[in-house]
């Protein structure tokens, strides 16, 4: 059988040592350290995780150029620990959800924060401000053989050499096997999915021009410069 249309291109990222990680889809987890829910007005202590998603064409690998994104005078960075699924699967259990895991990376949800004020004030979707090209840059891969679990790394974003964010993976609210338990449950999980997983204090505007770096202890680092 043949194709009517062509079939839209595979997006991938590299992995560190070789080979390309293929992107299914794009989860993230809202407000998952205690910090940044007091920021944002939430009360860690009584929320259950809550999710969101992306396309992978949000995805930009680092060393790229980030697209300034149309409509928007308010973008904000939010860096994060990500996780890479090698396989997938439903109602998986918090003792076996690591079983599904990769490897890791570190990336950065970007939003459009007037637009998802806008949406948040009317009671609408957030799409408009969490769904956009580039909307979610993120490093290279790195296996979970290399690594091991990580449930304690230091993690940090800059701006033009100045620190924006910094914090601890071991702040998370809800832990990695934990948010891929839950999120299971809501949706059946492929391989090549990516999970945000959260973001600490400190989040803030970007600007046309800005030199962005996120590190991750133990992953690597992510770069990207902000365009016009």
């Amino acid at each position: 059988m043949s194709y009517v249309i062509e079939p839209p291109e595979t997006i991938e990222l590299p992995v560190k040592g070789g080979g390309v990680f293929p992107l299914h889809q794009v989860y993230c987890v809202g407000r998952n350290y205690a910090d940044h829910a007091v920021e944002m007005g939430g009360d860690p202590d009584k929320e259950l995780p809550f999710f969101f998603m992306k396309p992978a064409y949000a995805v930009l690998g680092s060393g790229s150029e980030m697209e300034y994104p149309p409509l928007s005078s308010d973008v904000h960075h939010e860096v994060e620990l990500v996780v890479a699924l090698a396989r997938g699967g439903r109602d998986v259990s918090v003792e076996d959800a690591m079983e599904l895991v990769y490897g890791y990376g570190v990336g950065i949800d970007m939003t459009r924060r007037d637009l998802q004020a806008e949406a948040k004030e009317k009671s609408r979707p957030w799409e408009a401000g969490k769904v956009f090209l580039h909307a979610a840059p993120c490093s290279d891969i790195v296996s979970i053989e290399e690594t091991g679990e990580i449930n304690d790394a230091a993690i940090s974003l800059s701006i033009n050499g100045e620190i924006r964010q910094d914090g601890n993976v071991n702040q998370l609210v809800w832990k990695v096997p934990e948010v891929i338990s839950r999120l299971s449950a809501l949706f059946s999980l492929r391989s090549g999915d990516l999970i945000f997983t959260g973001t600490p204090a400190g989040v803030g505007p970007i600007r046309r021009g800005d030199d962005i770096r996120a590190s991750l202890a133990g992953v690597g680092e992510l770069s990207i410069l902000v365009s016009g």
